[in-house]
C-alpha cells in the first residue's frame, strides 16, 4: 500500500513543477535572469528518494536522500529543452539525469530514471559536470569529469580525467575511453567542438597539475584528436589565459559547448578568483575565429554572471557555474548556470546581444590607472551627449 504521506508530498511537488517563471528584477541590457530556479532537490521524482510502500517504510522517511541538483549540460531535442544535470546525493555521489521541457524556463521534469552510465574502470569514484555536443558525425557527445581517489594518505587527493559518452536519445549511453593529454596530467571541464576542425574531433581543455590547482596550466586550451573512440590530444594551444588580478586569477575553464556565430564561435566560460572567503567563480565569455577556434578575437572585461543574493549561499558559497546553454533557432541563448553547487538557474540573452556585449565592451585594461581612464573616457562621452540635450 502506498504511504497516504506521499500523495501529499506529489500534490505539493507537483505545483512546484508547474509553478510559471518570470523574469527578475535585475536588469544590464545583456540578459535577463529569470527569478525562480529551473532545477532545484525538491524537483527530483519522489520515488527517487523515499521507499513508498507503507509496511517496509511506515513513517515514511528518506531512504536515498539528494543534497544538490546543479551545473547542466543542455542541448534541444525533438523539439523540448532537455538538461543532464548533476544530481548529488547525500552520499556525496554524483550522477546524471535527464530533466526536459516544452519551455526553456520552467516545467522542468526528470525522466523516470537517472543516466546508468557505463565504467570503464572499477575505481571511478565520481562522475559529474557533463558537456552535452550536437556533433556534425551524427552523435550527442557528452564529455564528463571522472574522478578517482589518487590513492595516497590525504583522502582528498583525487585524480580527474575528461570522459566521453555518446548517444542519440540522452537514454541509451556509449562510453567511449577517457581522453588522453598527453601533456597534461590531469584534465577538467573539457568540452568538444560541435564541428570537425580539419577533419579532427576539436577539444577545449584545461590543463592542470593537479586536482584543484591548476599549476602550471596557463589557461583554456584547444587541441585536436584523430579518433573519438580514442581521444588522444598531443599538444594544447592556450585560448583564454589566466592573467594577475583578473576574475580568472586562480584558474578558467571552459563553460558551455561553444555557438557558433557568424563572427566566431561564442564560449560561455567560467574564470576564478582567490579571496579571503575562499574561491570565487563567475561567469565571463569570449569568442574565437571561426577559422581558427584557438584564436580569442574579442573578450571583453569583467564578469558575465556572478552570484547575486540568494544565489551566494548553498554547499559551496559564491560560486556561479555554467557548462550548458542553448542557442535556439530564433537566436535566442538560454545559459543555464548553477548557484553554490546547490542549484540551477536560467538567463536568456541572444545571439545578437552576446556578440554585442563580446565585441563592443572594452577589454581589461589589467591596471586600476587603465581601467579608470576607460571609465572616465565613457563618463565623458555620455555627459557631452548628455549636454546636447
Amino acid at each position: 500500500m502506498i504511504h497516504p504521506t506521499y500523495l501529499k508530498m506529489k500534490e505539493e511537488q507537483e505545483k512546484l513543477l508547474s509553478r510559471p517563471n518570470c523574469v527578475s528584477d535585475f536588469y544590464n541590457g545583456i540578459y535577463d535572469r529569470y527569478a525562480n530556479p529551473v532545477l532545484t532537490r525538491e524537483h527530483i521524482p519522489l520515488h527517487w528518494r523515499f521507499d513508498l510502500d507503507s509496511s517496509t517504510n511506515p513513517y515514511f522517511e528518506e531512504r536515498l536522500g539528494v543534497n544538490a541538483v546543479f551545473n547542466a549540460g543542455a542541448v534541444k531535442l525533438g523539439g523540448k529543452y532537455c538538461l543532464v544535470a548533476r544530481v548529488e546525493g547525500n552520499d556525496r555521489k554524483s550522477f546524471f539525469a535527464v530533466a526536459e521541457s516544452c519551455k526553456g524556463t520552467e516545467g522542468f521534469r526528470f525522466r523516470s530514471h537517472p543516466i546508468r552510465m557505463p565504467v570503464n574502470t572499477e575505481d571511478e569514484t565520481n562522475v559529474y559536470d557533463m558537456r552535452l555536443t550536437q556533433h556534425e558525425d551524427g552523435w550527442i557527445y557528452g564529455v564528463f569529469c571522472v574522478e578517482k581517489s589518487a590513492g595516497t594518505a590525504d583522502l582528498s587527493d583525487a585524480v580527474a580525467s575528461a570522459g566521453i559518452a555518446r548517444t542519440k536519445d540522452l537514454e541509451n549511453w556509449e562510453r567511449l575511453p577517457d581522453l588522453v593529454t598527453l601533456r597534461s596530467p590531469q584534465q577538467r571541464n573539457v568540452t568538444l567542438l560541435p564541428e570537425f576542425v580539419d577533419g579532427k574531433y576539436a577539444f577545449y581543455t584545461r590543463p592542470m597539475d593537479g586536482f584543484i590547482e591548476t599549476g602550471s596550466g596557463g589557461g583554456i586550451g584547444f587541441g585536436l584528436a584523430e579518433d573519438i573512440t580514442h581521444a588522444v590530444i598531443d599538444e594544447e594551444r592556450m585560448t583564454s589565459i589566466r592573467r594577475y588580478h583578473t576574475i580568472t586569477e586562480s584558474k578558467n575553464g571552459a563553460g558551455a559547448t561553444p555557438i557558433k556565430t557568424d563572427k566566431g564561435w561564442l564560449h560561455i566560460a567560467h574564470g576564478v578568483r582567490n579571496t579571503a572567503a575562499g574561491l570565487r567563480y563567475v561567469i565571463y565569455c569570449f569568442v574565437t575565429d571561426l577559422k581558427c577556434p584557438w584564436k580569442v578575437i574579442a573578450e571583453p572585461g569583467g564578469y558575465l554572471i556572478a552570484p547575486m543574493k540568494g544565489e551566494r549561499v548553498g554547499d559551496v558559497s559564491n560560486v556561479v557555474f555554467t557548462n550548458g546553454a542553448i542557442a535556439d533557432d530564433n537566436g535566442d541563448v538560454y545559459i543555464y548556470y548553477a548557484s553554490s553547487d546547490t542549484r540551477l538557474h536560467v538567463a536568456v540573452s541572444s545571439v545578437e546581444k552576446l556578440l554585442d556585449y563580446a565585441f563592443n565592451t572594452p577589454a581589461d585594461a589589467l591596471t586600476t590607472a587603465k581601467c579608470v581612464a576607460q571609465r572616465c573616457d565613457l563618463i565623458d562621452r555620455n555627459l557631452a551627449l548628455l549636454s546636447q540635450q
